[in-house]
């Protein structure tokens, strides 16, 4: 019997990662991409969970060292104060009778290395960089992808993990999202500093901007500074002087001797949340589907989930002879998926929400609801398996 034949748009972490985990499924993949190496290039990083830690796992393509994947045991949430800096209001743990971590964190560039060399390994995926799609139109009983090459190719699905503002979402899915921005900016680098034992992921709630120190060495932490776009003006400036001064103001309470090791990065913050996952032979994945705020640390995490689902569906499909384009299996995947990103996504939106508080009094009803929840074990553990396994239906 003929392989049946996915074709993966977009080579970022998540089309890399899709096309390696379904390269397992006895399938032909085309990996449509441009220049793949500039993913090399990141200074971003990921924070994964532990159950996420374990589905990656499983691909056999990681040494799975702490170069690649750090553990942090703890994570720690601050607020400002005013006779000191900041206060500790909430603090997670790692489940010690099951070995588990809170999180790992992953470097963006590190990843892709290791996916790009993984596939360019693999003769059953075929990487075509540089290739310009002009559209995806019907053909027979399949869907053909049309290059501007006006060479075409078909195929049984078509998966697109492009970004929701790609020209190929908005042409396929025209208006079919709910959307708004944040009016925020992250700010993203790294920084080296001294020893210290470093497995402590913190995020410091200040008024209107959230700082979060990630750990990735004993020695090394990244920096995601969630603010306001008119206040990031104010900020920068041509050689990022002022903004990298206020970097080191927030973290010299806990990390010492503080030296910039990479440059800054700029993303708007804003959140989607897709209505339609597919239509004919055609999938969206990844920020195509959902995007959120990254105080919760969740996005990636919400892409692996998806991922495990979409293989564990597609794998009974093929086991069957099935076809797997077909709508009853779209579906299938959409119904699992969508509920539980929906519930998620507006989950961390209304923590972000709560965290935007500009009145005194919310901020100390809010302050004080978490140092409560801080206290009870049972709603620590409730927390820590919904942001390891996500929900379930």
């Amino acid at each position: 019997m003929e392989k049946q034949k996915i074709c993966i748009v977009g080579g970022g972490l998540t089309g890399l990662i899709t096309a390696i985990t379904l390269s397992k499924l006895n399938l032909k993949i085309d990996l449509i991409t441009g220049n793949i190496n500039q993913y090399i290039k990141s200074n971003r990083t990921i924070a994964i969970s532990q159950n996420n830690y374990d589905f990656l796992k499983k691909l056999k393509i990681f040494k799975f060292s702490k170069k690649e994947f750090w553990p942090c045991s703890k994570m720690k949430l601050y607020t400002e104060a005013k006779k000191k800096e900041f206060t500790e209001i909430f603090e997670l743990n790692r489940d010690k009778k099951q070995k588990k971590q809170i999180l790992y964190m992953m470097e963006n560039s590190i990843i892709a290395k290791y996916l790009i060399r993984n596939i360019k390994k693999k003769n059953i995926i075929s990487l075509k960089t540089h290739k310009k799609i002009s559209g995806i139109i019907p053909s027979g009983l399949l869907k053909s992808v049309k290059f501007k090459s006006k060479d075409n190719s078909k195929y049984n699905l078509i998966i697109i993990c492009t970004g929701s503002n790609s020209h190929l979402v908005k042409t396929l899915f025209n208006d079919q999202s709910f959307e708004y921005s944040y009016g925020e900016v992250s700010i993203t680098t790294a920084v080296k500093h001294s020893f210290i034992k470093n497995n402590v992921a913190r995020q410091i709630f200040l008024n209107n901007e959230i700082l979060a120190l990630l750990p990735i060495s004993n020695t090394k932490t990244s920096i995601v500074w969630s603010v306001k776009k008119d206040i990031m003006n104010k900020y920068k400036n041509k050689n990022n002087l002022f903004l990298k001064k206020r970097i080191k103001f927030y973290t010299k309470y806990f990390l010492k001797k503080v030296k910039f090791v990479t440059g800054i990065e700029y993303k708007n913050l804003n959140l989607l949340i897709r209505k339609k996952y597919y239509q004919d032979r055609v999938l969206l994945f990844g920020d195509a589907l959902h995007v959120v705020h990254p105080l919760a640390g969740q996005g990636f995490n919400m892409v692996l989930r998806d991922l495990a689902s979409l293989e564990r569906i597609l794998k009974n499909k093929i086991n069957l002879g099935l076809d797997i384009g077909g709508s009853e299996i779209l579906s299938e995947v959409s119904n699992e998926t969508q509920p539980r990103n929906f519930i998620y996504s507006l989950g961390i939106d209304f923590l972000k929400n709560c965290f935007s508080f500009q009145k005194k009094s919310l901020k100390d009803f809010r302050n004080k609801i978490i140092t409560t929840l801080n206290k009870n074990n049972f709603v620590k553990d409730i927390l820590f398996n919904l942001a390891d396994k996500g929900f379930k239906f």
